[in-house]
């Protein structure tokens, strides 16, 4: 994929308009995506499911929404972004019609896979925007498009008001709706690209072929990323589904206070992405990611700490001890996690159009369907933690892992990189006089 996107400091109108009205879409999409964090709580109790099956429930959209990720990525980058989210958002908006009719949990979990359509548009805005903007400001402007992340929030603050009003199925279909809706207002008022417009123009299809499109996957730096995308998407997702279900086991909420709470963590954990495209636009994504799995790590480790009752031997006889962490500093620390989440998020697809130009589609899909993944098998773990450790913070306890695994990869990989820069500085000293021009090449940085 080549990017003729206009360079000059100011975005041209069509470009401008593009990231808008792919935001509103994005935003619309993933309201629909996390509907079964609160419907799936009204579904468990008419239906006796046991946190297993309620985690298999929401995360069903997020397994679709995943695996549909590269596929629309390299769709886009070969028929363009114009058409295939339209598409995309119209199947999902069927899918999440049927769910209002499914009766028994299966049909449920096939509705479920249908309605995961909505989170594959992900990878389609990442493909279509990015090709509008230069490669200064794509950090900035995907991450603007990773705001439609607060679609999670609006699902969480208005659902439970129509599920108590209506039923759950009144919401399937209102969402529907509003989807169908979106796909229409999307296709009429956006343009194709500044690449499919060239092609257009040049009479000109895809010069590549269609399994060329998966070359960079070989490269492990690709999966690296994915891997830091597990964590900062596929733990958002999670925990945007979880929350509810949590705050009310933990805490004792309702469902409708702990919809509106959850949305303490889902609003940071997506308005503030756009603020880390324009930190990793400035201080460079890889200070953020340090910045993103260090304090993820720290909070997450707060936050798995379970209530505890211990005793110790005092002098006049035995002491107990209750610790616990409260609902006010559960919430704090949740804000603090969706925070570095949400910029971490963009910091990882601000490496992807610059490292892989012509490849967005097929990597930012492939680190988009990891990440998704991540919001399918979390859930099912943290379900599964509970029933066999029948420990909440269980949950956390896991996350923690997963950060902390991100942030010694990316060190080590990174203290390799200075290594081999030094042991080439060695090297190539006795020659630099003899060739200038080489040691200049060799001394190059080396890629992430």
């Amino acid at each position: 994929m080549t990017n003729p996107a206009p360079t000059s400091a100011e975005p041209d109108p069509a470009a401008r308009r593009a990231l808008v009205i792919s935001t509103i879409a994005f935003t619309v999409c993933f309201a629909v995506w996390t509907i079964f964090s609160i419907i799936g709580i009204k579904i468990k109790a008419e239906m006796g499911l046991s946190e297993t099956q309620f985690g298999l429930l929401i995360g069903m959209p997020v397994l679709t929404g995943s695996l549909v990720r590269m596929l629309l990525g390299i769709w886009t980058d070969r028929l363009g972004g114009r058409l295939v989210y339209t598409v995309t958002m119209l199947a999902a908006a069927l899918a999440t019609f049927l769910l209002a009719f499914a009766t028994t949990y299966p049909q449920m979990l096939l509705a479920a896979l249908g309605v995961g359509l909505a989170g594959g548009s992900f990878a389609v805005g990442v493909a279509y925007v990015s090709r509008f903007y230069p490669a200064s400001r794509q950090g900035t402007a995907l991450g603007i498009f990773g705001v439609g992340n607060v679609g999670a929030a609006v699902t969480k603050f208005c659902a439970p008001f129509v599920l108590l009003a209506w039923g759950w199925q009144n919401v399937a279909l209102i969402w529907a709706a509003v989807l169908a809706v979106m796909a229409a207002v999307f296709w009429f008022t956006t343009e194709d690209d500044p690449v499919i417009r060239q092609r257009r123009l040049h009479s000109a299809g895809p010069t590549r072929s269609f399994l060329a499109e998966f070359a960079p996957l070989r490269d492990i730096r690709v999966w690296r990323f994915a891997l830091y995308y597990f964590f900062v998407f596929g733990g958002f997702v999670a925990l945007a589904l979880w929350l509810p279900r949590y705050l009310i086991g933990v805490y004792g909420f309702n469902i409708a206070t702990a919809g509106i709470i959850a949305a303490a963590y889902s609003i940071p954990a997506s308005v503030f992405r756009a603020y880390g495209g324009v930190l990793s636009d400035r201080i460079g994504a890889r200070t953020v990611l340090y910045w993103t799995f260090a304090v993820s790590a720290l909070c997450c480790a707060v936050l798995a700490m379970p209530a505890t009752d211990y005793t110790v031997r005092g002098i006049n006889g035995p002491i107990a001890f209750h610790v616990e962490i409260g609902w006010l500093p559960f919430i704090v620390a949740a804000f603090v996690l969706g925070f570095f989440m949400a910029i971490g998020k963009a910091a990882v697809f601000k490496h992807i159009p610059a490292y892989y130009p012509q490849n967005v589609g097929a990597v930012g899909g492939l680190v988009g369907m990891i990440g998704g993944l991540g919001g399918f098998v979390l859930p099912i773990a943290f379900g599964a933690l509970n029933d066999l450790t029948g420990v909440w913070s269980s949950c956390f306890m896991l996350l923690f892992v997963v950060a902390a695994l991100c942030l010694a990869w990316m060190h080590v990989t990174i203290l390799r990189l200075e290594y081999r820069r030094a042991r080439a500085e060695e090297t190539l000293v006795s020659k630099a006089m003899a060739s200038p021009a080489l040691a200049s090449s060799a001394l190059a940085s080396p890629a992430e």
